[in-house]
């Protein structure tokens, strides 16, 4: 869904350890994996998993999946497999605070998620966060090289970026200066693993999604 006419400032949401515990998610997986196939078999998903990781540049759940049923054609353990990723309860997932902060914010809000365009949308719209923006979804590749289309579905005057990866706020806000305020999240283990020294730092850091309403970005918007 398109913003029109532009708004004075749209919130744009990663999801994954943003506004979802989605380590909490792979943990499950994990130990699902070696209930049901073993531990040998859920190390090798985690490399399978890593590698296409580091090769496609975003998770891939289930690419990783149909990687490991390579000599495993005929586990029975398999179609369960894709039950439980496809029908996990993603609104068990919800960060304390979540829901709530997307309701108060004085402003129009908009997922921007990196992921597969598969099973992210699918993730999205089972967590409910699909109709709490209202549609208002973009699964990218990389978000940082789709700022032309981010700006062009939602025109504002300003942007607040909410992500927990510390890097790839600073990517943007390079790019985009002083249109674009930038949160940083420490939630998850890319928070937990973040370079302090990054520059640009984030123009906000806090502890859980919750204290985004504590933010008042109205000057900020219009200023710029």
């Amino acid at each position: 869904m398109l913003i029109d006419p532009p708004a004075a400032v749209v919130f744009l949401f990663d999801v994954d350890n943003t506004l979802l515990d989605n380590d909490r998610f792979r943990a499950d997986l994990d130990a699902w994996l070696t209930r049901h196939l073993g531990a040998d078999q859920c190390q090798r998903y985690a490399r399978i998993y890593d590698e296409r990781r580091q090769r496609l540049g975003y998770a891939d759940y289930l690419g990783s999946i149909q990687a490991l049923r390579a000599g495993l054609e005929h586990d029975p353990a398999l179609p369960e497999l894709s039950r439980f990723v496809l029908d996990y309860p993603f609104t068990d997932l919800f960060h304390p605070g979540a829901p709530g902060v997307l309701a108060e914010l004085a402003g129009p809000c908009a997922i921007v998620s990196d992921g597969d365009i598969v099973f992210q949308p699918h993730k999205i719209r089972r967590s409910g966060l699909w109709d709490a923006v209202d549609g208002r979804v973009m699964v990218c590749l990389h978000k940082q090289d789709a700022i032309r289309a981010i700006e062009e579905r939602y025109p504002a005057r300003h942007y607040v970026m909410v992500d927990d990866k510390v890097e790839l706020l600073a990517d943007m806000k390079r790019a985009m200066g002083e249109r674009l305020s930038t949160v940083f999240v420490r939630q998850g283990h890319y928070a937990a693993a973040a370079d302090p020294a990054i520059q640009p730092p984030p123009d906000h850091a806090i502890e859980h999604i919750g204290q985004l309403a504590d933010i008042d970005f109205r000057q900020t918007a219009a200023a710029t």
